[in-house]
């Protein structure tokens, strides 16, 4: 089991994108209680990984983590907290932040893209300048560069390659996704367009640093990946909400749907609520003969966003038009054949 965590929906940022943009709008203020997360580690002591988002975790007193440290070292639990954050606290003040950096248990990720979206509390655009200010201040002070995410909408499109030559420049590996309808983010990006860069990347020879195009190559060979072209969210993922709320899946959690009854689940029953949602099983009937299943139905989010916007269609012509390529990149041609489009939607 993995648990994400999203202590807070503060941030000092003010990204298009993000949910919590949005939801801070309303001064949500709630703190999610470190009790919580401690009855949750109690009834699954082999949780392997804690994914610290929000918000910006930064925007927390590190005596919250510290203590959430002491906890997994107190009973020998043996968890590593994976802490996502915009660094920009950490670069301003760094030395309030390196005992938990520098904890052994804490890896440290990021997040950057190009284009208009990603804006400092000021509004200002967070830059690339900025984000190897960043980076070199975790290089300065743990020894390594932090991993980073970056969110392609349809403002920055045209950056991805950019984007992967950047992790290049930097070696890391950074993981290229979707939008997701969320936030200020009103309908998702099509996550079919998505496939189409990680076959770019792919042909340009830089999948070594995109994690999404490395599941790409992966997937048809029936390996097993993690979000986004994972459907067993409800096996081996939870996320506690701020305000305490539970559910399986982050992204449900910021649409508050798909709630999991924390109490019941901690008395020992266990809930599969995106799996018992057949509306979320698939985008067509047609999928079920297509190769490319996995990765189109991977995400039961993508499939409920898509579905609600009025995407599917379009995602799927996508889909096979690179199908072959996707095959190729799996090196299973000759093996799996792309199966012709049909429409099951109406315009």
């Amino acid at each position: 089991m993995d648990l994400i965590i999203k202590p807070t929906e503060l941030c000092n940022f003010k990204c298009t994108f993000c949910s919590s943009s949005k939801i801070t709008e309303n001064d949500n203020t709630a703190q999610l209680d470190l009790l919580k997360i401690f009855r949750f580690l109690d009834r699954y002591p082999d949780t392997r990984t804690i994914i610290v988002n929000g918000g910006d975790p930064l925007m927390m007193d590190p005596k919250y983590y510290i203590s959430l440290i002491e906890f997994l070292d107190k009973n020998n639990y043996p968890a590593v907290i994976s802490l996502t954050t915009n660094l920009w606290p950490f670069y301003v003040k760094p030395e309030k932040w390196l005992p938990v950096f520098q904890n052994p248990r804490v890896g440290i990720a990021t997040s950057f893209q190009y284009g208009e979206g990603r804006l400092k509390g000021d509004f200002s655009v967070f830059t690339e300048e900025d984000f190897w200010k960043c980076s070199d201040a975790v290089l300065e002070h743990c020894g390594y560069r932090p991993s980073f995410i970056a969110v392609i909408t349809e403002e920055n499109e045209d950056t991805v390659i950019k984007t992967v030559e950047l992790a290049k420049k930097m070696d890391v590996v950074c993981k290229v996704n979707y939008a997701m309808a969320s936030g200020e983010q009103d309908a998702p990006y099509v996550k079919g367009k998505m496939y189409t860069h990680y076959v770019d990347i792919w042909k340009a020879g830089l999948s070594e640093w995109e994690h999404n195009t490395q599941t790409m190559m992966k997937k048809l060979k029936g390996h097993n990946t993690i979000c986004p072209v994972n459907r067993d969210c409800d096996a081996s993922i939870r996320t506690l909400q701020p305000e305490g709320d539970y559910y399986s899946c982050g992204a449900f959690g910021d649409d508050m749907d798909k709630a999991i009854d924390f109490e019941k689940e901690m008395a020992g029953e266990f809930f599969t609520p995106l799996r018992e949602d057949l509306h979320l099983n698939n985008l067509k009937q047609s999928c079920f003969t297509c190769p490319m299943f996995d990765i189109c139905n991977g995400c039961r989010k993508t499939v409920k966003d898509l579905k609600e916007h009025n995407l599917v269609e379009e995602h799927c012509k996508h889909m096979k038009s690179i199908a072959e390529d996707i095959i190729e990149a799996n090196g299973m041609t000759g093996q799996l054949t792309p199966t012709p489009y049909v429409r099951e939607y109406a315009e």
